[in-house]
């Protein structure tokens, strides 16, 4: 699995010019999942998303966490995170997981994050969306989990 975490003042996703999932202050996660992930990935992803200290404290330290914070997140998926562009000119995703078996563990990792306390949004799964964000900091954070 691989997440991209971006801090975020606000972000948005839209599906045919409607706005599906919305959030203010918290984290827009991207969210790939490879063949083969598990479980097991998803839970250590979803507790090193709640508790990542990447929010500013009142010194302007990156010292609290999401959960400390009480924001939100916006869940999306994104295959194209598992992109392989070694050879040639076009992208490979063969390292991409089905997407029966990715939907699973997607829905997964954003219900592990609810049951955290957090409030959690979503994207729509193999839909054609729109994301929109307002980064803050810019703070980006890439984090990936082999199995």
């Amino acid at each position: 699995m691989r997440v991209v975490l971006q801090r975020v003042t606000s972000a948005s996703v839209t599906v045919d010019q409607h706005t599906i999932g919305q959030i203010s202050h918290g984290l827009l996660i991207l969210t790939g999942i490879a063949e083969g992930d598990t479980t097991a990935e998803a839970d250590w992803l979803a507790n090193k998303t709640a508790e990542l200290r990447i929010f500013e404290d009142a010194n302007g330290k990156m010292n609290h966490s999401l959960l400390q914070t009480g924001g939100s997140a916006l869940v999306v998926s994104q295959f194209t995170l598992l992109a392989n562009c070694q050879k040639g000119r076009r992208p490979a995703f063969t390292d991409a997981a089905p997407p029966d078996q990715a939907e699973q563990l997607y829905e997964y990792y954003a219900e592990a994050l609810r049951s955290k306390g957090i409030r959690v949004e979503q994207g729509s799964f193999g839909a054609d969306m729109k994301v929109a964000l307002t980064n803050d900091g810019p703070v980006t954070i890439v984090i990936d989990r082999e199995p």
